[in-house]
């Protein structure tokens, strides 16, 4: 069935969907967060990850209008051991979308899991329901289960660790399920490959949740046409994640497995590993085997927009990476530790693109976990470094200079402002960025510009500077084939080895 067929039947037969779709008899002022839209015109969305960033992104969802979120899954079920960048951020910002300061006022920890995710959507759409209740947001561990029990989604949210995102995505699509997701679509190159083919041949709307709209890059391109920067030659972003912990080795301890938390399916595709706490929550992404390191993290949200606007769209033919390094003691010796298991602390990646459509080749370079490019001539002149985080692109005749994602750019040296028009100087702080236009392009079955049929190019370029840092030389790569052309053994951090059942 294709998603245009399952996107106007309400059909929802013996699943959460058919009691939510039941309330189209309420006046519809009286239903908790709709207006005017009735169940039945609404989308249906399940959302897959409770933790931290599924939480913190849910009330986005239930107070959309347009939206009825049906199903909450995670491989946990309850836990109070999340870890966040506060206390009390999603706490708080779940109480002000309920209208309840008493939300987890008993909470030892940071909660988590499908319970503390379905207890959420119905303790909204309760609130100004007849009764002050509501039960019609179903439960999963399994999300393999979820698809097939609940025959009424429209879309799936994939809000879980980076590893599981091509499974999730393509299990979605095989069923009709238009799928949006965070970043990035994967952590290995050949599987991003295969979600991007199955966005393409399934006819699913898809949405990539990094991009956004960014006038800042228009702006950019605008002066890169007017000729005011020559030709492109290079393109610098740096950030100072990670801000979570790194590891330079596995754990070595064996702890037990958390009470209603499934570890095997957490794992998914990954082959057996013993569980440990230094796996999971927030931590993953600094792992080789579960997430993609800062420039996955961050990356997408800067990179993918500007691709997209300049144009980018012939994947690198080439990336080199060095990584920070690490030394332990041992009997009062100190002994060079072999990490390759995990991204190191801060990277520098530099990635050889070759001549688009309307620029020559260039060299774009990556900087994460404090290291960033020198001050060029032109801040210095003006006694400035480089910001904390930023977007430098440099050409044959000048510089443009932004925050990390572009905000607030200026042509360097910025003198240079005082003579263009004040329309050319953006405040990024006041730029209203839409960020549910996948809702819009469900509903009128058009893809967005963040779609996945759109992300070739983005998720090539993260995956490939991850196998740089692997094999720690220059890749050069065959982005027709695809594979690696000057290190036969560096294919292997193409794919991955997979658990039997778990295969893509």
């Amino acid at each position: 069935m294709s998603p245009t067929d399952k996107l106007n039947r309400r059909d929802f037969i013996g699943t959460a969907a058919t009691i939510a779709a039941s309330f189209s008899i309420v006046p519809s002022n009286v239903i908790a967060g709709l207006g005017k839209i009735t169940p039945s015109d609404q989308i249906t969305v399940a959302n897959i990850g409770c933790g931290t960033q599924g939480l913190r992104e849910m009330g986005g969802l239930l107070l959309n209008p347009n939206i009825r979120v049906v199903a909450v899954c995670d491989s946990n079920k309850y836990t109070e051991d999340y870890i966040d960048w506060s206390p009390y951020g999603i706490r708080d910002d779940i109480r002000k979308v309920l209208g309840d300061d008493s939300w987890w006022q008993n909470a030892k920890g940071i909660p988590g899991g499908r319970d503390v995710g379905q207890a959420y959507v119905e303790k909204y759409y309760a609130k100004n329901n007849p009764g002050g209740t509501y039960k019609g947001c179903a439960s999963y561990e399994d999300f393999r289960e979820l698809f097939a029990k609940e025959k009424g989604i429209d879309v799936v949210k994939v809000m879980t660790p980076d590893h599981t995102h091509a499974s999730i995505a393509i299990t979605a699509m095989n069923q009709g399920i238009h799928v949006v997701t965070h970043k990035p679509i994967s952590n290995r190159l050949l599987e991003g490959r295969k979600v991007i083919e199955k966005a393409e041949s399934s006819g699913a709307i898809t949405h990539l949740l990094a991009w956004s709209d960014r006038p800042e890059y228009r702006q950019i391109k605008a002066w890169m046409d007017e000729g005011l920067i020559g030709e492109l030659k290079e393109i610098h972003n740096w950030s100072y994640r990670p801000v979570w912990q790194q590891w330079t080795k596995r754990p070595t301890e064996t702890p037990p497995i958390p009470k209603g938390f499934n570890w095997d399916l957490w794992l998914g595709p990954v082959p057996e590993v013993k569980y440990h706490p230094h796996y999971t929550n927030n931590v993953f992404r600094g792992w080789y085997e579960f997430g993609g390191g800062s420039v996955a993290d961050m990356g997408h949200y800067s990179l993918f927009p500007l691709f997209e606007t300049l144009g980018i769209s012939k994947s690198p033919i080439a990336a080199k990476a060095f990584g920070t390094t690490t030394r332990e003691e041992i009997d009062h010796v100190y002994h060079w530790v072999e990490n390759n298991v995990a991204f190191p602390a801060s990277c520098m990646i530099k990635w050889k693109f070759p001549e688009q459509e309307n620029l020559p080749g260039f060299d774009l370079y990556w900087y994460d976990g404090g290291m960033k490019p020198f001050a060029p001539e032109e801040l210095e002149m003006d006694g400035k470094d480089t910001p904390e985080e930023g977007l430098m692109l440099i050409g044959t005749k000048g510089k443009i200079l932004g925050g990390f994602r572009g905000e607030n750019p200026v042509l360097l040296p910025e003198s240079k402002m005082n003579t263009r028009p004040e329309s050319e100087k953006i405040n990024s702080r006041e730029v209203d960025r839409k960020t549910d236009m996948w809702v819009e392009a469900v509903k009128s079955k058009t893809q967005t510009p963040g779609s996945f049929i759109r992300a070739k190019t983005i998720t090539d370029t993260i995956n490939l500077g991850a196998i740089a840092l692997r094999t720690g030389k220059r890749v050069e790569f065959d982005a027709s084939d695809p594979k690696i052309t000057n290190d036969e053994s560096a294919n292997q951090y193409m794919t991955r080895a997979y658990r039997k059942g778990w295969e893509i």
